[in-house]
């Protein structure tokens, strides 16, 4: 995940003007034989909005499922939206379920409107990892990959993070050492809790969107997601 948005990172902030993808999807990640991830399949990329303008206006293209909903409705297009297609695949790689999947239950086959109400119960947190891991992780380490998804998926692409934040929030989650022989943490998690966890905010920028991520104030990079 860190590796594919780096990728995104490279086209957003570093190509001038800044390049949009437009169809970013797991199928579109390939794999070197490092497994290094590699961004395929350019054909609908965009060129960005320049000097003064917000987005770029463009027919609705892409994949059903990845698109941002702003997109979608409006054909209004930036880099956040890009920032919520980044955000359907980690999920996907949380959950170990398909964008669109018509072999779910009825409810659950769109995944992000399967996966936003769980958001808001962190007794409900573990039903959102892929079953497959069978217990096997950090209960902190899924607090910050849910609080990275849940804040590239919001709704409001103001609300999102630019993708060079979630390159420091993902790399700082990927050097956290994790020992897979202990116990399963997920079960010191009391069933009694209704609480939230504290969630990831993300500061302003200039432009009115989201620049840099913060919690509980903090300003220090490796705290922009930590959960406590």
């Amino acid at each position: 995940a860190a590796g594919a948005a780096k990728g995104l990172e490279f086209l957003h902030d570093k190509a001038n003007p800044p390049v949009i993808y437009r169809d970013f999807k797991s199928s579109n990640i390939l794999l070197d034989e490092g497994f290094q991830p590699k961004l395929s399949d350019f054909g609908l990329a965009k060129l960005g909005p320049t000097g003064d303008k917000s987005h770029v206006s463009t027919r609705v293209m892409g994949t059903y499922g990845y698109c941002a909903p702003e997109y979608a409705m409006t054909g209004q297009l930036t880099v956040k939206s890009d920032v919520y297609s980044f955000g359907v695949v980690f999920l996907e790689l949380i959950t170990g379920r398909k964008a669109i999947d018509s072999t779910q239950p009825h409810g659950q086959q769109n995944l992000v409107t399967w996966a936003r109400p769980l958001f808001n119960d962190r007794r409900k947190f573990t039903s959102l990892v892929d079953p497959r891991l069978e217990g096997r992780y950090p209960m902190r380490g899924l607090y910050q990959a849910l609080a990275v998804a849940s804040m590239c998926i919001q709704e409001q692409a103001a609300a999102r993070p630019l993708i060079a934040d979630v390159v420091t929030a993902l790399s700082y989650l990927a050097n956290q050492g994790y020992d897979p022989t202990t116990a399963p943490a997920h079960n010191i998690i009391s069933s009694s809790s209704k609480e939230r966890p504290k969630t990831a905010r993300s500061s302003k920028n200039d432009e009115g969107g989201c620049s840099r991520w913060d919690l509980e104030g903090s300003d220090s990079p490796k705290e922009t997601v930590k959960m406590l």
